[in-house]
Parts: C-alpha cells; sequence; structure tokens
C-alpha cells in the first residue's frame, strides 16, 4: 500500500522506526566491515614487520653461525700449530739436552771427590726437571689439540707392574718406603701406554708426598670393569683441594728429599686427567688429611688371556753392570755435540766405536775395511734427509745378517715406533739415561 494512502499516524511511526531501525543496523554492519578491514590491515601489517624482524635476525644468527665456525676453525689450526711448533722446538730443545745427559754422566764416572759427586747429582736432577717439564707440556699440548689417538688393545696388568715396580723400586727404598704390588692376572682394554703413564704419574706423586710408611697397587674386579687402586700413607689431600689437584702447576705439600723440597711441576694429575679422559677410563680418589690418598681407574676388562711377562724383562729394565768390552758399535749421529757426548760414553764403557753423520757415511766406515760392527746405533733424523731406520736396513743389508740396532730419538711420534718395531729395531727416547742404554746395549749383545 502506498505511503500517501495511510492515514493511521500510529502506524506510519513504526514504519519509520522499522526502516530507521534497518538503516541503522546496515550501517552498523558496514561500520564493523570497515572496522575488520582495518584490523585485518594492521595485522597484516604487524606480521609483515615481524617476518622481517624474524629474517633479520636469523641472517645475523646464521652470519654469527659462520663467524664461530672460523673462529673454532681458526683455533683448532692454531692448536694443531701450537702442538707442531712444541714437538719442534722439543725435539731442538731435547738435542742439546741428550747431549747435556751423556756428557754429565760420563762426567760421573771420573769424579773422585765427595763435592763432585754432589755436583754431578745436583746437574742431573736439574736436567731430569727440565726433561719431564719439555715432554709433560709437549703431552698436554697434544691432548688439548686432539691429535692423540688411542690404540686400543688387550694390556696385561701384571706385566704393567712389573715395569712400574723395577721403575719406582729404588725411588721408594732411598726414601725408606715400601713399594708393592699384588699379583694379578688378569687383561685389560687399554692404551698400554697412556695407562703406563696414568699409573706412573699417580705413583710418582704418591711416593713424593709420602714421607713413611709406603704405597700399594692393587686391583679389584667390579663386573666388566676392572678398578686399579694406588693408595698411599702420604699427607692426604684436603677437601677444598679436590679439583684443584688437577689443574696445571697445582701443587701440594713439599716434601724433604736429598736436603732439599721437591714439590714437583704440578702437572702430573693434569696429564692423568685428560689422558684418562681420552680413554674414557674414570679417575676418582678418597684421602684423609695425615692419613693418605687411594686413586681409582676403572679400566674395561680384556678380552684376551692374560700373556705372562716376558723373561728377563723387569731386569733389562733396571740398570746392570753389564761388561761392554771391545763391543764394535757403529754410531749414526749428525748433531755434533751429542756424537761427541755418545762417543765418550762408549769409549768410556770400553766400545770401539765409529762414527758417522749419514747413511752414505756409515756405509762408507764398513766397505772399505773388514771393520764389522757388533751393533748399530742411529739417530732417525740424520743429514741430507737419511732415516736412521732406512740406515739401518742398508747396513744390515750390505753386511748380510741381522745385526743388533738401536734407534735413539727426540721424535716422540708414533709412526718413528711403529717404523721400529716394524723392522726389529729397539728404541730409546732422547735425552737418554746411560745406565738404562747400557743395559739395553747389553741385552741386545747377550
Amino acid at each position: 500500500m502506498p505511503l500517501r494512502d495511510i492515514d493511521d499516524i500510529e502506524k506510519l511511526k513504526k514504519i519509520n522506526a522499522a526502516l530507521v531501525g534497518r538503516v541503522e543496523r546496515s550501517m552498523d554492519q558496514q561500520v564493523n566491515a570497515f572496522s575488520l578491514f582495518q584490523t585485518a590491515i594492521s595485522l597484516e601489517n604487524q606480521v609483515r614487520t615481524r617476518t622481517e624482524e624474524l629474517h633479520t635476525t636469523l641472517r645475523r644468527l646464521e652470519r654469527s653461525n659462520i663467524e664461530l665456525s672460523a673462529a673454532k676453525e681458526n683455533a683448532e689450526l692454531a692448536n694443531l700449530s701450537k702442538t707442531r711448533f712444541l714437538a719442534a722446538a722439543s725435539h731442538d730443545v731435547l738435542q742439546p739436552l741428550n747431549a747435556a745427559h751423556l756428557s754429565v754422566s760420563a762426567l760421573a764416572e771420573v769424579q773422585t771427590s765427595e763435592e763432585g759427586k754432589k755436583l754431578v747429582r745436583q746437574v742431573e736432577r736439574s736436567l731430569e726437571t727440565m726433561e719431564d717439564l719439555l715432554r709433560t707440556l709437549l703431552d698436554i699440548s697434544k691432548l688439548d689439540a686432539g691429535v692423540v689417538q688411542p690404540e686400543i688393545g688387550d694390556v696385561s696388568l701384571e706385566a704393567l707392574f712389573s715395569s712400574l715396580r723395577s721403575d719406582f723400586l729404588p725411588e721408594a727404598q732411598k726414601k725408606g718406603l715400601s713399594l708393592k704390588f699384588r699379583p694379578v692376572n688378569v687383561v685389560v682394554r687399554s692404551d698400554r701406554t697412556l695407562l703406563r703413564r696414568i699409573l706412573q704419574n699417580i705413583l710418582s706423586n704418591a711416593l713424593r708426598y709420602t714421607r713413611s710408611g709406603g704405597v700399594l697397587v692393587g686391583t679389584r674386579h667390579r663386573g666388566d670393569t676392572i678398578r686399579i687402586d694406588v693408595a698411599d700413607t702420604g699427607c692426604g689431600i684436603p677437601d677444598d683441594q679436590r679439583e684443584a689437584v688437577f689443574e696445571e702447576f697445582h701443587r701440594g705439600i713439599s716434601t724433604l728429599v736429598d736436603g732439599g723440597l721437591a714439590g714437583g711441576l704440578g702437572l702430573g694429575l693434569a696429564i692423568v686427567r685428560r689422558m684418562a679422559a681420552a680413554l674414557g677410563h674414570p679417575v676418582t680418589f678418597s684421602s684423609k688429611v695425615g692419613r693418605g690418598t687411594i686413586f681409582h681407574i676403572d679400566v674395561p676388562v680384556g678380552m684376551g688371556a692374560a700373556a705372562e711377562p716376558a723373561a728377563g724383562a723387569a731386569d733389562m729394565e733396571r740398570p746392570r753392570g753389564y761388561g761392554l768390552f771391545g763391543t764394535k758399535v757403529l754410531l749414526v749421529e749428525n748433531d755434533a755435540d751429542v756424537l761427541s757426548a755418545m762417543s765418550s760414553l762408549l769409549e768410556r764403557w770400553q766400545c770401539l766405536v765409529r762414527a758417522a753423520t749419514s747413511t752414505d757415511d756409515a756405509l762408507d766406515l764398513i766397505g772399505d775395511t773388514d771393520w764389522v760392527p757388533d751393533i748399530v746405533i742411529a739417530d732417525q733424523h740424520l743429514d741430507g734427509g737419511d732415516l736412521g731406520t732406512s740406515t739401518i736396513a742398508e747396513v744390515r743389508d750390505y753386511l748380510g745378517r741381522p745385526v743388533p740396532a738401536l734407534i735413539v730419538t727426540a721424535d716422540g711420534s708414533e709412526l718413528v715406533a711403529k717404523a721400529a718395531r716394524a723392522a726389529g729395531i729397539e728404541l730409546m727416547r732422547k735425552p737418554l739415561k746411560p745406565a738404562q742404554l747400557r743395559a739395553l746395549l747389553a741385552h741386545l749383545l747377550a
């Protein structure tokens, strides 16, 4: 019905109100839609902003990762360079140190006065301290650089204990201490050299900080593990130093030895912790101040049967007074000081020495005469890039027989040790201990 035909005012008001309400609702919907639109735009801008911020953060993180990776690589290269430098430096330092050892040993044999003998002993102790420090710093450097790769195999504890007893018994007897190793017929899985070094450092500390009583080494079977215990009756370790004892250059209470203070270098247990970590052998200890300390090393049980200790092995390691009178020695050494000192020492042992500095020199000495060496002693790194192992091989080939031979070197790498073992050549590290050299020569010539 057209509006002009409606006479009822109230009805018109109702219609008007309905129309106004519809218009208002329509406007509200439009306002709401516009508000939603604005909200959507605002949210989209926020999302875009946050996304850009996230991308920026990710790019920064990626750059940081690249920088960290580069820094890590540089640090590793620096570590390896440091290790190579220390290895080269220690080799160069060990050469004159070896010459000094040999010269002092020769000097000791001609001393008749007590004052002279005392001075020689002081020089020998100083040289041994220098040697220990150099070798230990090199070991720490190698372990920190991660270049030490353990060679895991079956290790006879009986043979290892026998060797350690031979090394440390004279020191214990000198201090009036007992040193006991409980017999054990067991094999463990470890690297023999590193495990021996761990026990050697712990034993050295035990004897150093024990004034009375002694040291006992034993084992306990714990499932798939053998626990090696090294117990002493020394001064003990206070609770507040339980971690500090494994830090570099940390020393315990010094003890009196030969009228002087001997507190060690403070590096023994630092080496122990690093080597034990490389092997995966937990090292712990219990201690009571004034009563002593027990160190525990947990080592996996081996898979093979226990090997019997080699007959006479302990005796060979302990210096003995064998006679070398008339022994013909071909000495191949390119360092003039070491050559002179070694020749002098061998001649004092009544050996007949002929010296060379290279492979060609050595072959010339045996090529033009009927002089046939009883034994060959050679440095590994010789003039002209010659290697001692190769020189010995050529001398043996020329003579047509496997003449006994010994490599004496300051090169501590496993590569040299493997080459010597493969050729059936004995190996000694510089600086030499003359008494051990003499015992080994007598053993090779027996």
